[in-house]
């Protein structure tokens, strides 16, 4: 997957969350793609920066993706 999708499906999950839920959905969105970010070794900040989102976010998608190995979505 290219990082200019991951970054627009970020963007648009971050976008379409319910209020007070935004950074539970980049760690949700780190664990399901967490596997595909490290295969492809898509930077953190690159996808934060082209979805247009603040830069402390590269820590909450970090934690996500960090979670990937231990966590599965229902």
């Amino acid at each position: 997957m290219r990082i200019e999708e991951l970054s627009e499906l970020l963007r648009d999950r971050y976008e379409n969350a319910p209020k007070q839920e935004q950074v539970a959905n980049i760690h949700l969105f780190g664990i399901e793609y967490g596997e595909i970010i490290k295969k492809h070794n898509h930077k953190i900040s690159e996808i934060i920066k082209l979805a247009e989102m603040k830069k402390s976010y590269n820590v909450e998608l970090s934690k996500g993706i960090k979670l990937s190995k231990f966590v599965k979505l229902k």
